[in-house]
């Protein structure tokens, strides 16, 4: 799977050219996006058609992990003859906030097939999805994707690493679950190397690097830092608690998985 980073910003930032959370993942010939915050369709249109994804998944109803499906659903609806549909997994509620946007009964239904997402194990095109719930809102969700088999699934075991994506999570021990040996955490960083003010539900680099430590993971992937925080001191936060490779990411980086 290779993975390409379209925003990698929290809900406001000074960084020049940052985008909110989105993230794609894309294997054998599908695409499937993680999130869709502000400003990340431009880099969505601008890394492949997207009416050519498979679908997206929203971990949790906070602008800066969906507000970018308004102009991605305008886009599936007034680009072609007749409108083009994607379909777009998120938690309870999710077509509701985009109808209220326009306060337009029906606005996202135009183009968008919204589906409720559930906890546990699905499949969406070559993908086998995970998804569990987390600490941060009402309703969010971590998900891990790997590339489905038959036979490691029959057997009981995941063929190849996956990806884990924390979305936002106030709880490291709330990743622990999803993640196998060999496993990329992609994990929110918002307050660096800390502290998280009382009552924000969000990691340090520190609680992310637990997470991989805990959960085996091969590699940890630093994102979502808020403005003001220093990524030289969040990196050797996370250092101190990962032994394995630790990097931040930024728009336009892509991974292999």
């Amino acid at each position: 799977m290779d993975l390409i980073v379209l925003g990698a910003a929290p809900a406001y930032t000074n960084r020049p050219g940052a985008t909110s959370a989105s993230y794609l993942v894309r294997a054998k010939g599908a695409a499937l996006l993680l999130d869709l915050g502000q400003g990340s369709f431009t880099n969505l249109a601008s890394t492949l058609e997207p009416s050519g994804l498979t679908a997206v998944v929203i971990s949790h109803l906070h602008p800066d992990h969906f507000v970018d499906l308004v102009p991605l659903r305008h886009y599936l609806r007034f680009e072609f003859d007749p409108p083009r549909r994607i379909r777009v997994l998120g938690p309870a509620g999710l077509g509701d906030r985009l109808d209220a946007l326009h306060a337009a009964p029906g606005f996202a239904a135009t183009s968008l097939d919204v589906e409720r997402l559930s906890a546990g194990a699905g499949r969406i095109g070559p993908f086998e999805i995970e998804a569990r719930l987390v600490t941060h809102t009402d309703e969010s969700y971590a998900v891990r994707v790997s590339l489905a088999n038959a036979a490691g699934l029959a057997a009981g075991v995941d063929p190849a690493p996956g990806l884990v994506y924390s979305g936002d999570c106030g709880r490291a021990e709330d990743l622990v679950p999803l993640l196998r040996p060999g496993d990329t955490l992609l994990s929110e960083a918002s307050f660096g190397a800390g502290p998280v003010p009382e009552g924000a539900e969000h990691l340090t680099a520190a609680d992310a690097g637990h997470a991989a430590t805990s959960g085996r993971a091969a590699r940890l992937l630093l994102t979502h830092i808020q403005m003001g925080y220093s990524r030289s001191d969040a990196l050797a936060a996370a250092q101190s608690a990962f032994a394995g490779p630790v990097q931040f990411v930024t728009e336009g980086d892509r991974f292999e998985v």
